[in-house]
């Protein structure tokens, strides 16, 4: 998913927030009026029980201390609805900044994802291009060691050869087909000694080569002829010796 289909859809989700949370508040500031109302009658009350404690009779007297009483239940009431309204407010705003992670997270992971085909892609290339100097640098040696025979040679025979070999078709071809060649192929290339090694074949880099996404492989490369494939695959690729290992587990 593209950076601005991740922020489209955040702020979407987003976008009543404001009047949540600005009801939530109107909501505490009303219960902290209708507490402080509250608390002034309860004030009267204490007042006029003490001013008039010795000729009140005890049913008034009773009766102030009861709706005293009642006024507190009243304030506690409204202290525990408040105390709901901000942990209601809390876990909305909480539940915007975890899926804000979580989007951030997938993001990040998609980039990754992206750079490392991007690397396999450019490696791969490099690979093949290298593969295919070589193999015109052969086909070029063969043909010129063939013409030179053909020409020590009178016979009709070799004279026919120098024929085919000098046709444009049969010579261009193997550089526009590189990318099937077959593993036996590379037995009669040219190979530096001190090339690296790589595939379950155990030969040098040719034609069109996979890495296995296992960081711990011990080979990495591999010929696509080798593994039994003829396109690359999507998403991450393992080795046979690596499938078999993440199976066990």
């Amino acid at each position: 998913m593209a950076a601005g289909m991740y922020l489209e859809h955040y702020l979407d989700s987003i976008e009543n927030l404001p009047f949540e949370l600005q009801r939530n508040f109107n909501l505490m500031r009303d219960l902290d009026q209708r507490t402080e109302d509250l608390k002034g009658q309860i004030d009267s009350l204490a007042k006029e029980y003490t001013a008039n404690a010795r000729t009140l009779s005890s049913e008034q007297k009773l009766s102030i201390l009861r709706q005293i009483q009642q006024s507190y239940s009243k304030c506690k009431e409204f202290g525990d609805d408040k105390v709901q309204l901000a942990m209601q407010t809390y876990e909305m705003v909480d539940k915007h900044i975890r899926r804000l992670d979580t989007d951030l997270a997938r993001f990040e992971a998609d980039l990754k994802e992206k750079q490392i085909e991007s690397t396999d892609y450019d490696s791969t290339s490099s690979k093949g291009k290298k593969v295919e100097s070589r193999q015109k640098e052969k086909k070029t040696a063969k043909t010129r060691s063939k013409v030179k025979s053909s020409d020590e040679d009178g016979s009709p025979k070799s004279a026919q050869k120098k024929v085919k070999l000098l046709q444009p078709g049969e010579f261009s071809s193997p550089t526009t087909n590189f990318g099937n060649v077959h593993p036996s192929d590379v037995l009669d290339m040219p190979v530096d000694p001190n090339e690296p090694t790589y595939c379950l074949c155990h030969q040098v880099s040719y034609g069109e080569m996979i890495g296995c996404d296992n960081t711990d492989c011990s080979i990495e490369w591999f010929h696509f002829a080798c593994v039994g494939l003829t396109t690359k695959p999507r998403g991450k690729w393992y080795c046979p010796r690596c499938s078999q290992d993440r199976k066990r587990k």
